[in-house]
This record gives C-alpha cells, structure tokens and sequence, in this order.
C-alpha cells in the first residue's frame, strides 16, 4: 500500500513539475538580446508570440527590474523581470492562473569572440492546479517542440529586428 502512495506521489510531483532546457546561437549580442526581452512596448508580440500586446500590462519597471503581467489564449502569468546581471535574465513567476511558485525562465548569455552570443533559456514550470499540471505534462512531451520552436522564432525576431535598426543607422 505504502509503495503504491509513493508512487502515486511522484507521478503528481512529475505532472505538476517541468523544466525544459534550449540554446540557440544568435548573432544578436546579449545587450541587444537582453534590450528584445525587456522591451514591453507595442509589437512585442512580433517578438514573444505568447506575450498578446492586448494582454500586456506593466505594472512597475526600472532600469533594470521590471514587474509585468503577459500572455495569450487565456493563459497568463505576473512576472519579476531581473535583468542586473547583464549575463543573465530571470523571469519569476508572482501570480498566474495555471502556474504556481516556483515558475519562472532563466536566460543566461555567453558572449562569444565573433560578437555572436549563446543563449540558454530553463523554463520550470511547476503546475498550480489542473490545467497547470496538465500543461506541464503536455510541455515536457509534444509542447516541447513547440516551445523549442517559439524560442528560435524569438530569437531570429530580435536577430531581424537588430539587422534593421543597425541598417536604418548606417543609412542616416
């Protein structure tokens, strides 16, 4: 019986805990990978497809902290946005309908010697209820590849978006 509880405990700690590992090689420098992320602006959805600019609302900032609520198709999260470190991003969760305490993103930035930089993004995400659990379980498995594709999407947006600003510099 004792096993069978066991188990069962650790088949809803699995359900309710995800954490997903990419890292992708951008030309863009951290600066202006660290500028994209922090950017809460209109058309931030050009740059994060799961941040609907409808549903973006800034509740505090400063120069390098930021206290926001984003998301998309019902789901959303209240967000702590650290950026003091200017080799790493960390995104806490404060409040959200499906994810609990505990959730967050991690980007960390390796500068590399032709400018270019390594971004690695951690995704926890530790379900608050039903729906959570099941978008964890759901994200560690087919989303993942979903999830691995928004954030290469994420990162040739700002790649496209650096090209144009350094482009429209050089012409002026």
């Amino acid at each position: 019986m004792a096993n069978t509880f066991e188990a069962r405990l650790r088949l809803e700690k699995l359900a309710r805990s995800s954490t997903i590992h990419f890292r992708q090689r951008t030309a863009s420098t951290a600066e202006q990978f660290i500028a994209g992320l922090t950017d809460f602006g209109p058309g931030r959805s050009k740059l994060f497809p799961n941040s609907a600019d409808t549903d973006l609302k800034v509740h505090d900032s400063g120069p390098h902290y930021a206290d926001v609520t984003e998301g998309s198709s019902g789901i959303w999260e209240r967000l702590n946005y650290d950026w003091s470190n200017p080799d790493r991003v960390v995104l806490t969760t404060t409040d959200s309908n499906v994810w609990g305490p505990g959730s967050g993103h991690i980007y960390t930035f390796t500068r590399q010697p032709d400018a270019a930089t390594l971004v690695d993004l951690v995704v926890v995400r530790e379900g608050k209820n039903l729906k959570g659990w099941a978008l964890g379980l759901l994200l560690r498995t087919a989303g993942k590849g979903v999830l691995r594709r928004a954030f290469e999407n994420s990162v040739q947006a700002i790649e496209a978006r650096n090209y144009a600003s350094d482009r429209n510099r050089r012409a002026a």
